[in-house]
């Protein structure tokens, strides 16, 4: 049964006024952004090890995509193209840059005291974002968790760039230590009674790996997602009489391995039990773990259970069934010294591990979990509609009744409503680092270009529908598709000013 929604016909001019009823009012909107989960990482996704009940709820009740991608396979230009609606083409911000020519910004030490070493490289002032055009079409706008596409003295923070408030970590080098010493509300530190342990410390000189109290000094006593859900919380019950919208970044599951010790004490029985002891890890560069697969399902189950709380409070509130929520994740799993994922099979039925997750264009880089419920309004189906983040920013203004401006996105709020779904002709993505990555997706094909800086010109060729894990290179029998992909890759790329963004394309 097709539903039209109410506010479909509410004028699309940002700023016009009218007076909303309980069948009229505008949605609430909240997006859920997660950090390094994988598309395989909860139970609707296939998930069988780590325990997600009120994900899987979410999904249950409303739209579980299969074919939707995220912008790029890294934090910062992942959120610039999800801020944005631009492509990795288009996009201001293609890479992690902590622009290093500012200091010892890896010194965390130096961090604390001199703020002018956080954040990454900004977007440039006045970019309209999901905030700011939100914002404009008359929302209370807010913004709780890992901001990462600037710098606190920049004209590209959360404040600056739409929303009302905002609490969490503008920099993301800060979210590699769950117990920090200051998080940001609004535009001052807020100091938390937490020691500075520098990411990258090692057990003390002698101390046994399999002794739980080898670890103890870093737990400190302020868990800084615990603070962000409450900022959650406390926005939603602030905004409960007026259409809002807020993004919550949680910094969860990025490495470190650190999660509240009840959920860890949970997994460590059930894994114990099933596979026998894990073996430590000594986690260079961010913090040793005595259990690390505990710690990681741990880290996915505490927010799983956020989410059930969140949900709850919408209920508990009466705006559950005028609340849409999207969740989703900002990349594909990671693979370093904290990492477990590959024996979660974090990116199932993609691969993860080196190459193959976070930081690269396959599938397992950049195929997201991304699920959307809107109270009992949605008819609970599984999309295989493709597309991917660029597409978030018309949806919601076409959902809020907002100014959209120019994006590379197409909205997907047909789908939702039952209505025939406008379709990408194909995505795009580009990324600077790992030698350089070109990948597009048309249809079932997907075309493949590594170390673009290496001048590399072969392209690489997948039917994703016969070979999801990119094992088998066709491109020798289509040469009629790659042909069209080097079409779509030269009308998609521009040239960045920013010399650790951009890519000279090959020549073919």
């Amino acid at each position: 049964m097709n539903k039209t929604f109410p506010w479909a016909v509410l004028p699309l001019l940002a700023g016009t006024a009218c007076t909303q009823t309980a069948e009229t009012a505008r949605p609430n909107i909240i997006f859920i952004l997660m950090d390094d989960a994988g598309y395989g990482d909860f139970g609707c996704y296939g998930q069988q090890k780590t325990e997600t009940p009120n994900i899987d709820a979410l999904s249950r009740n409303g739209i579980r995509f299969t074919n939707m991608y995220c912008s790029a396979p890294l934090s910062s230009p992942s959120r610039c193209g999800l801020l944005t609606g631009r492509h990795a083409g288009h996009a201001q911000i293609r890479a992690n840059d902590e622009m290093t020519w500012r200091g010892d910004v890896w010194n965390h030490e130096a961090m604390l005291a001199d703020s002018t070493l956080e954040g990454q490289a900004p977007m440039l002032a006045g970019t309209p974002t999901l905030g700011s055009v939100l914002k404009e079409a008359g929302y209370a706008t807010g913004m709780v968790g890992k901001w990462g596409v600037g710098t606190p003295a920049s004209e590209s923070t959360p404040n600056k760039m739409g929303f009302d408030t905002y609490y969490g970590c503008i920099c993301q080098r800060q979210a590699h230590n769950y117990y920090p010493p200051f998080l940001w509300n609004n535009d001052r530190r807020e100091y938390l009674d937490n020691v500075l342990v520098c990411p990258g410390t090692g057990l003390d000189e002698g101390a046994d790996p399999y002794d739980e109290a080898s670890y103890a000094k870093f737990t400190g006593n302020v868990y800084s997602p615990d603070k962000m859900y409450e900022h959650v919380l406390d926005f939603v019950g602030e905004h409960k009489d007026e259409p809002f919208f807020l993004m919550w970044t949680t910094p969860l599951p990025h490495s470190p391995m650190q999660a509240p010790k009840r959920w860890v004490d949970y997994y460590v029985e059930k894994f114990t039990a099933a596979y026998g002891d894990e073996e430590p890890i000594a986690g260079k560069g961010y913090y040793p773990s005595r259990y690390p697969r505990a710690t990681y399902a741990a880290m996915i189950s505490y927010f799983d259970e956020q989410v059930g709380g969140l949900v709850a409070e919408l209920k508990r509130l009466g705006i559950y069934d005028n609340t849409l929520i999207i969740l989703t994740s900002d990349n594909g799993p990671a693979n370093n010294s904290c990492s477990s994922t590959v024996w979660f099979d974090s990116a199932r039925p993609f691969r993860c591990g080196k190459g193959w997750g976070k930081a690269s264009l396959r599938e397992g880089g950049i195929r997201m979990p991304f699920i959307v419920s809107y109270g009992s309004k949605l008819r609970p189906q599984v999309s295989d509609r493709m597309g991917f983040f660029p597409d978030v920013m018309p949806t919601l203004c076409e959902l809020a009744g907002a100014r959209c401006p120019e994006t590379d996105g197409i909205s997907f709020l047909p789908t939702l409503e039952g209505r025939e779904q406008p379709q990408h002709e194909y995505l795009y993505w580009e990324y600077p680092g790992g030698d350089g990555w070109i990948a597009v997706r048309q249809g079932k094909w997907k075309g493949l270009l590594r170390k673009v800086k290496k001048n590399n010109a072969e392209f690489e060729l997948y039917d994703l529908d016969a070979d999801p894990r990119e094992d088998r290179n066709v491109a020798a029998q289509h040469p009629e598709i790659i042909e069209r992909m080097w079409e779509y890759v030269t009308s998609s790329h521009e040239s960045n000013p920013n010399p650790l963004f951009d890519m000279e394309i090959p020549k073919h």
